[in-house]
């Protein structure tokens, strides 16, 4: 009997000798049959040593040439809170999260009920069976499969760090048989990671044969959920936000990095630092040509940033929403003094302190405007880590060009996760684009220099780099009122044409910064949606939901900001529009009908700000729903979409 047959028995047929299940009912139980496109999701104890196990279940799968979306769901403190690692096994490289569970592998009984809750029906879960459980416990439209993963531990080990430690690599070994991975290649990854540490390396193999001998065992293995070598992974690349934005730094010609650590920002630091020691080391002397600081706070952070790019070097630095907040008056400063600097924001829960490792899209209003009075300022949003090293090199021209601050907009989803992404790419004949400079030739040949005199109608002005010439191009910098000679006045009409020209720069910047992409659906419709960061991964597969049951969207994902003609353009061409957005307040919504003066009421919020990223049956659902106000033949269920004739 084939085990896809074997799982279509009466449910006592998943009975193992250590399962609690006490039931003699024959009906036969649904049962989920598929190969390569299910979710498993763990439910591990923060500290635990469960995620380096999780990280290998989904890095041995790739090596398969099986793609696979994994998020990693965690509490800000070290250790003893619950966390969860979500792995979609996804053939078609499908990169957002589906919404629910196939698999559950509950190690953690604090979350026992929710996690059973999350299975569809027909789904499995696998479970520590050391300890007898009452069958209430469990459902009974969901297949238990029971592993004494700590009675196995605790038999092989006495040292209790080993016992907590290798549990994860026993489950491990055990969900290999029952989902059909090649254990080969875990231990492929071990040999990586205990390079050197043999004694280490045998260990490791020795749990995971422990796990996986087990299942062979007790089931019929595989399960009817499998995972079947292909060959679709390619040159794609499995990378994070963070270290991808990083090294598109070091390609964008930063040479200083100013921070104060912050979740989820940290990280982004010190993977430049990384790069840095690599790439801007002097191979001959071994002299250091970048400077890494961290400073006493986020004010201190940006400070030195602005300081480095008034020198005429390309700086950044690296924080979330709370260290946004304690810069503002930096920014404000290096705004009305035109300095370059880049700041990468990885968005996170807030406000406050709020979840420091929950993800939100909930900086666009706090840096679109920050500081006091009149400010706007220049927004990058990339979609996944390909467009964070992109727009992370990016960046630096432009603020470069702009003289002005330029936010990168990254949340946790992107900067901490792992995505598999397409290779990073690089313009060998790229050169960077340092804006408008006044040279000492330039002044010489007797060049009128105003330090924020506009002479060419953009709104941009010249500068000069401190020491450009010994007696030309000088000026005060000052963050108070001036005129276009850099000198202090207090006169109402120098403030108001310094202001309107910032306006001009502003203006100037909608066609520098990324244009949206706009897509039309397949077939006419009067309505559209719009997104844009990390949304964009579980929006594809929505639009391609909601589309084959009859609901046509044009789209449009943003990725800049200020909003290009077209953004105004899309949004008059329909009668109502989706904005989906990861917030509580729709500040993108505000954001277009700020400044694009688009109609409150044509604008329709599809928002999602728990915390964990945004899902493809959310999307869906909640699409769906809105849209049967306005388009009567379409009916949305629970079980999905349907459209009345």
């Amino acid at each position: 009997m084939t085990a896809a047959a074997a799982n279509m028995q009466p449910r006592r047929r998943w009975k193992s000798r250590d399962s609690p299940r006490t039931s003699t009912v024959d009906a036969p139980m649904k049962t989920l049959t598929r190969v390569n496109d299910f979710v498993v999701k763990f439910a591990n104890v923060n500290g635990s040593g469960s995620a380096s196990a999780n990280g290998l279940f989904a890095r041995a799968i790739l090596r398969m040439g099986v793609p696979v979306a994994a998020r990693n769901i965690f509490p800000s403190n070290i250790q003893g809170l619950p966390t969860w690692y979500e792995v979609r096994i996804v053939e078609a490289c499908l990169r957002g999260r589906r919404g629910g569970v196939d698999l559950a592998v509950a190690m953690n009984p604090q979350t026992w009920d929710k996690d059973i809750a999350s299975i569809g029906p027909g789904g499995y879960l696998f479970y520590d069976s050391t300890k007898p459980l009452s069958p209430s416990k469990f459902r009974d439209d969901v297949h238990p499969i029971g592993v004494p993963v700590t009675a196995i531990c605790n038999a092989a080990y006495t040292d209790t760090r080993q016992r907590q430690l290798f549990k994860n690599i026993i489950y491990l070994g055990a969900l290999s048989a029952l989902l059909d991975i090649d254990a080969a290649e875990i231990e492929r990854l071990f040999a990586e990671q205990y390079k050197g540490k043999e004694a280490l390396l045998e260990s490791n193999r020795k749990a995971l044969r422990m796990g996986h001998d087990y299942a062979l065992a007790h089931f019929s293995c595989p399960l009817s959920l499998r995972v079947e070598r292909r060959d679709n992974v390619g040159d794609r690349v499995f990378i994070d936000g963070n270290s991808a934005a990083a090294l598109g730094a070091v390609y964008g010609g930063a040479t200083v990095a100013a921070w104060y650590p912050i979740t989820p920002s940290s990280s982004l630091a010190e993977a430049f630092q990384k790069h840095c020691h690599k790439f801007r080391t002097d191979a001959g002397t071994g002299k250091k040509r970048y400077a890494i600081i961290q400073a006493e706070d986020e004010l201190a952070s940006i400070g030195i940033v602005i300081g480095a790019a008034w020198n005429g070097a390309r700086a950044f630095t690296a924080t979330s929403g709370p260290g946004i907040s304690l810069m503002q008056e930096f920014l404000g400063l290096a705004y009305f003094a035109e300095i370059p600097a880049v700041i990468f924001d990885v968005q996170r829960g807030s406000p406050s302190t709020g979840m420091p490792t929950r993800t939100q899209q909930a900086d666009l209003i706090s840096c679109a405007y920050a500081s006091h009075g009149d400010t706007k300022h220049v927004l990058l949003m990339p979609e996944d880590p390909r467009e964070c090293f992109e727009f992370a090199a990016l960046a630096f021209d432009l603020a470069d060009r702009l003289q002005t601050p330029i936010f990168v907009m990254l949340d946790l989803d992107i900067g901490m996760q792992d995505w598999l992404s397409e290779p990073l790419e690089w313009d060998d004949n790229r050169r960077m684009d340092r804006g408008k400079v006044m040279t000492a030739a330039m002044l010489d040949a007797g060049r009128d220099f105003g330090r924020y005199l506009d002479v060419d109608g953009d709104g941009i002005p010249y500068r000069t780099f401190p020491g450009a010439h010994p007696s030309k191009g000088g000026y005060f910098t000052r963050g108070t009122t001036k005129d276009r000679y850099a000198r202090y006045t207090e006169e109402g009409p120098a403030y108001v044409d310094n202001m309107q020209r910032l306006l001009r720069k502003f203006e100037t910047a909608k066609e520098l910064v990324p244009q949206p992409i706009i897509v039309r659906a397949s077939e006419a419709t009067r309505t559209g949606v719009v997104w844009f960061g990390s949304t964009g991964a579980a929006m594809a597969e929505s639009l391609a939901a909601l589309e084959r049951e009859g609901v046509h969207l044009d789209r449009m994902r943003l990725r800049g900001f200020p909003f290009a003609d077209a953004v105004g353009e899309f949004i008059a061409a329909h009668d109502h529009v989706f904005v989906v957005e990861q917030n509580r307040d729709a500040q993108l919504k505000m954001l277009l009908v700020n400044e694009c003066g688009a109609a409150p009421d044509k604008l329709i919020s599809v928002l999602h700000y728990d915390g964990t990223p945004i899902t493809e049956r959310y999307i869906t659902r909640e699409i769906a729903e809105k849209a049967r106000l306005f388009m009567p033949g379409i009916r949305y269920q629970k079980s999905g979409i349907r459209k009345v004739s």
